[in-house]
């Protein structure tokens, strides 16, 4: 029997509307959609500005702790931005026979958000999937034992990983940016929430992909956060909430996973940040606080990760992953008046680039790990020396390569952390690579967070689990 043509498209229609219904409603694992670099076919697609969210609304106190730790890895790349531990504590050259003292561990959801540390307090963000809240969680760095979390409720979806920032503290404040850069500020010896800032909601801001990625700044008591959207950066009384400037975003700058970096030259403080779309510099202090003082939109890369790399004699080095590769720029000051130069550009094979971390000054070169698009030296960390980027000093080797795994410098050594749970040390030198020991601490992946190092105390994350370590000599 021939069904009638408006019947059939009734009922085409009626399929039609079904499927969409289900679509929506459902989290399919494989999602038609153009491509984008890095996606890994998960939604990641949030509910909406429209959602009802109390930045900071729970809070619950397991224990209480006293301390007698005194050291502190107080926010992002540490106590002076350089992912430097000073010389104080002796630490290992050589990891004990018996195997490494890991001290205690906690499972985290997936992400890549490193710890920060206080006088013996450890503060991590993480995401609850099952609760689907974006925490701050405390713990005791000497025995792990969780002592409080403030969290609040808000819809996120995995996309590779979902909390990925460091929060910042100092002796009063605790601040955090979370996946979809929502700010929470709590007083940091009782964990009070003193005010909440929806940077999404305020600002129109696009988080970038995979969710938000620029840890917070305390500086002088305020929080400086690059908001990209109707400002390109605010400053906000940690105190109180008040805004205390904007920074007007004329070239629609966007954010970008990258951090704010402090940079003073010439005597002039300012905040350097590597936006998707450009590099600006902005006054740090005094009248022109919050001004833009020098801005360059030949750095124009669509995902920027590791932040700008300043150093004293006005050269600025970024460096960007997905091909992208890095640009040296030259800063400059006279009679007042910033100016930028391009000095040179070059792509991943041609010479230091990152994909996610940050390179390392130390000693007046620079250090970082190669992405996996820099031909023969693919994931190798390598030494360059900042008057030519382009020439490779010393490389690891083809049998060294550490994938997207972070890096620091403490007691004079690297310590490198490979994506899958591998720890190297090796000596910091001008003039080759010198491995000391390596071992592998856990059967993880994407270990891609930010070292974290206090009192001798490691802690080093993969997506899942972080873990603390005595590395004392």
């Amino acid at each position: 029997m021939k069904v009638p043509t408006h019947i059939l498209l009734a009922f085409t229609a009626v399929v039609f509307v079904a499927a969409l219904i289900w679509w929506n409603l459902s989290d399919p694992k494989v999602t038609v959609k153009a491509s984008e670099p890095g996606m890994d076919n998960r939604e990641g697609k949030t509910a909406g500005l429209d959602e009802l969210i109390n930045i900071g609304e729970f809070f619950k106190r397991f224990f209480t702790s006293e301390s007698s730790f005194t050291e502190t890895w107080p926010r992002f790349r540490g106590s002076n931005f350089d992912n430097i531990k000073k010389p104080g504590i002796k630490l290992i050259d050589k990891f004990d026979p018996d195997g490494p003292k890991i001290l205690w561990s906690v499972e985290f959801g997936e992400g890549h958000a490193g710890p920060s540390v206080y006088k013996g307090l450890v503060y991590v963000l993480d995401y609850d999937e099952e609760l689907k809240a974006d925490m701050l969680r405390c713990f005791n760095l000497k025995d792990g034992t969780e002592l409080w979390r403030r969290w609040y409720n808000v819809n996120i979806k995995r996309n590779h990983g979902m909390s990925r920032t460091v929060p910042a503290v100092t002796e009063k404040y605790i601040l955090t940016i979370g996946p979809r850069s929502h700010v929470m500020c709590m007083d940091r010896e009782t964990g009070d929430l003193l005010w909440g800032l929806d940077i999404e909601k305020k600002y129109g801001t696009q988080i970038p992909f995979w969710y938000t990625g620029q840890c917070p700044l305390i500086d002088d008591g305020k929080a400086i956060i690059a908001t990209g959207g109707k400002s390109l950066m605010i400053g906000v009384d940690c105190q109180t909430g008040e805004i205390l400037w904007e920074t007007p975003n004329t070239n629609k700058l966007k954010m970008s996973h990258s951090s704010i970096m402090p940079w003073e030259l010439n005597g002039t403080k300012m905040y350097v940040y590597s936006a998707v779309g450009g590099v600006v510099g902005i006054a740090a202090d005094g009248p022109d606080e919050g001004k833009i003082l020098w801005e360059s939109l030949k750095w124009g890369c669509s995902v920027v990760a590791p932040s700008p790399v300043c150093m004293p004699d006005g050269k600025l080095f970024l460096t960007a992953g997905y091909g992208a590769g890095s640009m040296m720029f030259q800063v400059s000051e006279e009679s007042g008046k910033f100016n930028i130069e391009k000095l040179y550009e070059y792509k991943p094979k041609n010479g230091l680039a990152c994909e996610q971390q940050t390179p390392i000054y130390y000693e007046g070169m620079l250090f970082g790990i190669l992405p996996k698009d820099a031909g023969k030296l693919r994931n190798q960390f390598i030494c360059v020396d900042p008057e030519d980027c382009r020439k490779v000093v010393w490389s690891s080797g083809k049998t060294n390569r550490f994938g997207l795994g972070p890096f620091m410098i403490a007691d004079g050594k690297f310590f490198i952390l490979n994506d899958d749970g591998t720890l190297s040390i090796a000596k910091t030198g001008k003039t080759e690579f010198v491995l000391l020991d390596q071992i592998k601490l856990f059967d993880g992946h994407d270990a891609w967070a930010p070292l974290a190092i206090a009192d001798g105390y490691l802690l080093l994350r993969d997506a899942n689990k972080m873990i603390c370590m005595d590395i004392r000599g």
